[in-house]
């Protein structure tokens, strides 16, 4: 039998705090010494060619532990929950304490329409902070989502950044990290039970019954709400805190929903890719015989309970989000909350953890918040306002990053997260690489697992400057917010100095304010200084940021302006679902609320197939979804999906556990 060898890693140690002595004159010219803390100490990178895998990258890596890089950045002990010795939770009670500071620089982080391979998105917000923190001094925060497990295991992989610019530890970071989306499946589902159990027992159950069942007497005869049913109570405007007080009448409506069993629109989740799930019959046991009925799953990242984290600005806002969620409408035509049900405030404490941000750090050292993953192409796809908040208290830039191209996730960074965080972005970097901008020319098709074509990885200016439509594109989009744009060229080992340069003179014609090579994969933040330096400029520069919609229009007049203004579409149309919910939504005075697009992340249309900056389209709108909890609608635009599923050939074949050093393969 082999002996298991015990696992080490680096730096696990802590360190005595960090100090550093600056030596100044007194008004009498006398030299003194003064200590200033939480001076940051950058983790200086061993760069290796050829470069290793992201996952033997990182597990070679100086780990510093997780008290130095909170010093380093200004956060007491006591404001943090420690999760071993490299990660921990901060505490919400820092932003009281922070609430006088100034705020710093608030950088997006985005790309052109993506590959299927993806363009480097997130290793490029990593490399771009590490630049800011480790080369320029800066004082920097990422703040980056938490990836789901369902691609990690899928297709996509990891999500920790790539190369020499990741967030570390990477297992920690592309697993369960700290539980929180083990949470929001958990919560989620609570709901899903509560709901069925509900409409079951209201039928086999008359007024006088339920009541009873909900509010039973104890030894005495005496009955009592509990809290949520008071806010029941509030909301039906029945004034009675004591169960005796009620009418026969008031009873009624207090105990029965008489839920529309058509108009149900909460569903199951679970965090792993499982396409068998997204229809499926529940209610088949012995005892629920006759309560048979359709249901589904989707990711557990598309849950609304993941989009109220994210756009969440406190415990008591969470708490009250979290009883608005609409899962069906009654009879009488008014909106079932999951207040009515009761169990929001059993959800709020299974989330109670969740709500606060997980400090890790990058590979050079400084601090990451890494927080929330809201599904970019079903959700509104942004790390947390939260996170956001308190680390814009702390730094001199914070650098968080959109899911997927700049059509998706900027759109909604702007009109979703900036509308509720009331925070102002400064500066725009638009990732693109000639790899995607030569598909969007009309290359050859990319699939992930295989070669790429030699167009690919050959000198071709023809074929780059006829994909430069989609990266012209996207600048003016974000122009259109009135935001400044620095393109980021993520630059590969056969792009040639000419393709780099044809990009870079062209993204300053279409209006960017500058465009920059970048090689932050192989050289970690040193491939990323100049972005760094052009980023730090553009931050002090004027912009005048603007939302591209007002709340009071329609939800059409919505739609059509994002279809318009973003996509360039010719128009909208809706099925005779989408227009029923339209209806009802806006009965229900929901029209008032932002919109969140969820449409494919491949093509400014709802077509995949579709590169470069089509036009002559129209946009289909399949149903919209309230989350009025989260506070948007989502239109399900084409045959985008909920649910992902599994490849011929997923990514878990590789993945495994070293039984002689316990490490993870495989990750990538």
């Amino acid at each position: 039998m082999a002996t298991k060898k015990k696992v080490t890693k680096k730096a696990v140690k802590a360190k005595k705090p960090v100090r550093k002595v600056v030596v100044t004159k007194s008004p009498q010219g006398k030299k003194k010494a003064v200590v200033k803390k939480n001076a940051f100490k950058a983790t200086k990178l061993k760069l290796l060619r050829p470069v290793p895998s992201d996952i033997d990258i990182a597990q070679a890596a100086k780990v510093k532990p997780i008290l130095q890089v909170a010093e380093e950045l200004g956060i007491r002990a006591n404001e943090l929950e420690l999760y071993g010795p490299f990660k921990a939770k901060v505490k919400l009670e820092i932003l009281e304490r922070l609430k006088n500071r100034p705020n710093g620089k608030y950088i997006d982080v985005t790309a052109i329409t993506p590959t299927p391979l993806g363009e480097g998105k997130t290793t490029t917000t990593v490399g771009l902070s590490q630049a800011l923190a480790a080369h320029l001094g800066k004082k920097v925060v990422t703040a980056i989502r938490q990836p789901s497990m369902g691609p990690t295991f899928g297709i996509k992989g990891g999500a920790a950044g790539g190369g020499y610019s990741q967030i570390i530890p990477m297992e920690d970071f592309n697993l369960h990290l700290t539980g929180d989306i083990h949470a929001i499946s958990a919560s989620h589902n609570l709901v899903s039970a509560a709901l069925d159990a509900r409409v079951m027992h209201e039928k086999q159950q008359d007024d006088e019954k339920l009541f009873n069942a909900l509010c039973p007497a104890n030894k005495k005869g005496e009955r009592r709400f509990s809290r949520a049913m008071l806010r029941r109570l509030e909301k039906l405007a029945i004034k009675k805190t004591n169960p005796a007080d009620l009418t026969p009448e008031e009873r009624a409506r207090f105990a029965r929903l008489d839920i529309d069993e058509a108009t149900i629109t909460w569903r199951r989740v679970i965090d792993i890719n499982d396409r068998f799930l997204r229809e499926v019959q529940v209610g088949l046991g012995k005892d629920e015989a006759g309560f048979e009925h359709r249901s589904g799953y989707d990711i557990s990242v598309a849950s609304e309970i993941m989009a109220i984290l994210a756009l969440t600005t406190s415990l008591e806002n969470m708490r009250e989000q979290f009883g608005k969620m609409v899962v069906a409408t009654g009879k009488r035509g008014d909106a079932i909350t999951v207040e009515d049900l009761g169990v929001a405030g059993a959800v709020t404490v299974l989330m109670k953890d969740a709500i606060k941000p997980n400090l890790m750090q990058t590979l050079e050292g400084n601090a990451a918040f890494v927080h929330a993953g809201p599904f970019a192409n079903i959700a509104h796809g942004q790390s947390s306002i939260i996170a956001d908040r308190i680390a814009l208290k702390l730094a001199d830039y914070v650098v968080t990053e959109s899911g997927f191209g700049a059509d998706i996730g900027m759109e909604k960074f702007f009109n979703i997260k900036c509308r509720y965080s009331g925070l102002v972005p400064h500066v725009v970097v638009m990732v693109a690489t000639v790899r995607a901008l030569k598909m969007h020319g009309g290359g050859p098709k990319v699939v992930a697992g295989k070669p790429l074509a030699a167009e690919y990885t050959e000198e071709n200016l023809d074929l780059l400057r006829k994909g430069m439509v989609n990266l012209e594109r996207h600048i003016q989009n974000a122009r259109k917010f009135g935001i400044n744009v620095i393109v980021a060229i993520n630059s590969f080992a056969t792009d040639t100095e000419a393709e780099v340069e044809l990009i870079r003179k062209s993204a300053i014609e279409f209006g960017a304010t500058d465009a920059i090579k970048c090689t932050h994969w192989a050289d970690g933040g040193a491939g990323t200084k100049k972005l760094a330096e052009a980023v730090v400029k553009a931050a002090e520069q004027k912009s005048n940021f603007k939302f591209l919609y007002p709340l009071e229009d329609s939800i059409k007049d919505k739609i059509e302006t994002i279809a318009r203004e973003i996509y360039r579409a010719d128009g909208v149309d809706y099925t005779p679902e989408a227009e029923e919910q339209i209806t009802r939504y806006t009965r229900l005075g929901f029209d008032k609320l932002p919109i969140c697009m969820a449409k494919t992340h491949l093509s400014f249309s709802t077509d995949a197939t579709l590169k470069g900056a089509p036009t002559g389209f129209r946009v289909k709108v399949r149903e919209i979804r309230a989350s009025v909890g989260a506070g948007f609608l989502y239109p399900i635009l084409g045959d985008m999906r909920t649910m992902p599923g599994l490849p011929t050939r997923p990514s878990f074949y590789d993945i495994d556990l070293d039984m002689e050093t316990g490490k993870i393969l495989g990750l990538f």
